[in-house]
């Protein structure tokens, strides 16, 4: 593989690997059962940690912002109909958000490059684009609240859990990356090149 090759590329070329159409649909249907199950930390005050986005953030960062993107597109549709039918229609705005939420997990953590500085930018990214900026946005449309009033709510929250999310999205990428290389036939971690496009 070429050490200038665009990461995109690279990416989609991981599509052609058994191990990564296995790996990432065992790790959608993992982000689906956490959602319906509702598994999630509660930190004072009224503030909840879920667990799904680390199951996104193993996706990009294993196989590279073209199968996350993918794999946000799967996660958000098939657990609307998992689960979420009560909620009422379907809005695609929501699949948007997973799918740029696929994008950066890959940007900032593909290949296979985990540091905290990597961690802190990958989640202060999908918090401020994704939670922020795109889901505000949406909720605004199909709720009809004023952006202000919602931005005054999620804003306070999201940065308030920053900390405790990068630090959990962080050993959990670790845990993953030591159970990827652990699995037979995985290259060693030596192996995997430095890309020069982060």
């Amino acid at each position: 593989m070429s050490k200038n090759e665009n990461i995109f590329v690279r990416s989609l070329k991981e599509l052609k690997s058994t191990r990564c159409l296995a790996l990432t649909a065992l790790l959608i249907s993992i982000n689906i059962a956490l959602d319906l199950m509702g598994l999630q930390i509660k930190l004072p005050p009224n503030l909840r940690i879920g667990f799904g986005f680390l199951c996104n953030a193993a996706i990009g960062m294993l196989f590279g912002p073209a199968v996350g993107m993918m794999a946000g597109v799967c996660t958000d549709v098939l657990g609307y109909f998992a689960g979420n039918l009560t909620m009422g229609a379907y809005f695609p705005g929501f699949t948007l958000t997973a799918v740029v939420g696929g994008l950066l997990w890959g940007l900032w953590l593909y290949p296979r490059k985990l540091s905290v500085g990597r961690a802190i930018g990958a989640k202060l990214c999908v918090n401020v684009i994704c939670n922020i900026g795109l889901n505000t946005l949406w909720l605004t449309i199909t709720g009809g609240k004023a952006m202000s009033v919602l931005l005054a709510l999620r804003v306070p929250k999201n940065l308030l859990i920053l900390p405790a999310e990068v630090a959990i999205l962080y050993f959990a990428m670790k845990l993953v990356l030591r159970m990827y290389y652990a699995l037979p036939g995985t290259p060693s971690e030596k192996c995997v090149p430095e890309s020069n496009t982060q």
